[in-house]
């Protein structure tokens, strides 16, 4: 199913947004392929990610396809974060992370943990997505108090474009965010970038079981700045103007492998979210007339 690239005009949408990776989105939508070289340490989460540096300098976190919940994982992952960099979000670079037989037997913590067993990573093609660390003098985390949240360049509009692009995706779980900072920037503020996309399109079901009281952030001081459907700007048009042909190539750049025992249906799952574009407006407004009551200062 994978191509060796991709060559549309999401850039043209997302010009002016920063990637979660502190750079500007890639001028194409090839996919990054590089390999991984040496093992750092593992990550949280269900799936139980690793960080590993690969052969372009980088650190990634990298998740493999005999992962403990789902192969569909990676797929969902590599789909959502392209979708999500197409738009203009702050999602960092997915690539295609080869891990090598070789660096499996020199690395023994590269196995899962899965109740009172180990098993081993595969080897082969897995999922990564950049870390934004490079040096020691960059923090990360996953948690900041209202102060420091409400100082993150663009916080509100980048929390309401998160929550336009979950509705689309129907991402089941709770919306995942990191902050990170260099010690050395005079302001210490916080850049932020949405992460784990691995139950959007409802983990491997790849169906879309909405709710009007899913894919909030819990911190509802970032909703703070809702009026109306004009508030969702510009991510909303941004959904909606997609051109089917660039969501289907981002569709046909998931290596087949990880589609789980019925591969053919990733090409239904880019239809259903063609079609999902034009129901964003009346699924946001039901949020807003729900139990949650979110946006407390919609007029």
């Amino acid at each position: 199913m994978a191509r060796a690239g991709i060559d549309t005009s999401r850039n043209r949408r997302a010009s002016a947004a920063k990637t979660g990776d502190g750079s500007a989105p890639a001028p194409s939508s090839e996919v990054r392929r590089v390999v991984a070289v040496e093992y750092v340490r593992r990550m949280r989460g269900a799936s139980q990610p690793f960080l590993l540096r690969c052969d372009d300098g980088g650190l990634y976190v990298v998740k493999f396809r005999n992962n403990p919940q789902h192969v569909r994982i990676l797929a969902n992952e590599l789909l959502a974060a392209s979708l999500a960099r197409l738009i203009g979000l702050p999602a960092p670079l997915p690539a295609i992370v080869e891990v090598p037989a070789e660096m499996l037997e020199k690395s023994a913590k590269l196995e899962f943990q899965i109740g009172s067993r180990n098993e081993p990573c595969l080897p082969g093609a897995q999922f990564g997505s950049r870390y934004p660390a490079g040096s020691e003098a960059l923090r990360v985390v996953d948690f900041l108090p209202d102060r420091l949240l409400r100082r993150v360049p663009s916080v509100e509009s980048l929390f309401i474009g998160a929550y336009v692009f979950d509705k689309w995706t129907c991402n089941c779980d709770g919306r995942q965010v990191i902050f990170f900072r260099s010690d050395e920037r005079e302001d210490r503020a916080y850049s932020a970038a949405l992460i784990d996309h691995g139950f959007c399109f409802n983990d491997g079901e790849w169906n879309f079981p909405d709710s009007p009281i899913r894919s909030f952030y819990p911190r509802r001081i970032v909703y703070e700045s809702v009026r109306g459907l004009r508030s969702f700007e510009p991510y909303l048009s941004r959904v909606e103007n997609l051109e089917a042909r660039e969501i289907k190539e981002c569709v046909e750049a998931i290596p087949g492998e990880w589609c789980g025992d019925a591969p053919d249906e990733a090409a239904h799952l880019g239809e259903r979210l063609v079609e999902r574009r034009r129901r964003l407006r009346q699924m946001i407004i039901e949020a807003r007339d729900s139990a949650l009551r979110p946006f407390p200062n919609w007029e």
